[in-house]
This record gives C-alpha cells, sequence and structure tokens, in this order.
C-alpha cells in the first residue's frame, strides 16, 4: 500500500466511533494507521535506503504482538482498554495492507522472509509508477473512495 494507511485509520476510527464508548478513536486510529511507516524518516535520512523499510522493527508483526501482550494486562480493567485494542488492531491493518503487495516479515522470529499476497512486477521505469499501474492499485482507490464516502456521510 502506498497511499491506503490513513484512509484504513479514518475508516476504523469512524467504525469505532459508532459505538461511542472508545475515548479518542478517532485520533488513535489515524495515528495507529500510518505509525509503521514513521520508519521512513529513518530509512532515508539515515539509513539512505539501504535496508527495505518492512524490515524495521516497526513493521515487524512479532514487536507488535508482544507490544500488545505487555500493554493489554495493564489496561484491561480501565477505560482505555477499548481504545488500545483498537490501537494494535489498527496498527495490524498496517501490516496487512502492507502485505499486499510489499511484503512483511510475518515470520518473524523464524523466519527473515518478507512475505507478500502478490508480486508487483517493476515493469514501469519507476517503482512508484509500477504499483500505481498496476492492477491491485484498485484496491487502495476502493478503501479511498470508502472513506470519502464516509466522510461525507459526516
Amino acid at each position: 500500500m502506498l497511499t491506503a494507511h490513513l484512509p484504513s485509520g479514518f475508516i476504523a476510527g469512524r467504525l469505532a466511533q459508532r459505538h461511542r464508548i472508545i475515548p479518542a478513536a478517532m485520533p488513535v486510529a489515524l495515528v495507529a494507521s500510518v505509525l509503521p511507516d514513521a520508519d521512513m524518516i529513518w530509512f532515508h535520512l539515515v539509513d539512505h535506503g539501504s535496508l527495505h523499510h518492512h524490515r524495521y522493527w516497526v513493521h515487524i508483526p512479532a514487536f507488535w504482538a508482544v507490544m500488545a501482550a505487555i500493554t493489554l494486562p495493564f489496561l484491561w480493567r480501565g477505560r482505555w482498554r477499548l481504545t488500545a485494542i483498537l490501537f494494535f488492531a489498527v496498527v495490524f491493518l498496517h501490516l496487512v495492507l502492507d502485505t499486499v503487495g510489499g511484503g512483511i516479515l510475518w515470520g518473524v522470529p523464524f523466519s527473515d522472509r518478507l512475505f507478500s499476497l502478490i508480486t508487483v512486477p517493476p515493469d514501469h521505469g519507476h517503482w512508484v509508477a509500477s504499483f500505481l499501474l498496476h492492477w491491485s492499485f484498485g484496491l487502495e482507490l476502493a478503501i479511498w473512495v470508502w472513506a470519502i464516502w464516509l466522510w461525507r456521510r459526516g
């Protein structure tokens, strides 16, 4: 996914707001939807693209599973329980969306293979063009349409 993480967070936040029992649902969902891509700062400014950014710890599902296992028991009886569940669910949504064509390390610590549902061939001069012109970009567009529809509905 290139562009659909924030709209997917908006969708999750809007669905969570329906219950009106999750404090700060929308800001939490929006932050969680893009948080794994914070590694792009390191990727561009420090690492200079030498390692695929999906290999950094913020894109490793095992890291987030451990964080959830540590955090959720402390919040389980409090009013922030559902907010924390929403946060981790949306982070995992980001990872699932990245699995479509980008590859995620779902097998860590047992495998260092990036798992991907499809392979986007480098058919065009730049990798971004290859992703934008691949049929799978239709999924991103569908997420955008859904998010805009929800937003317009108010």
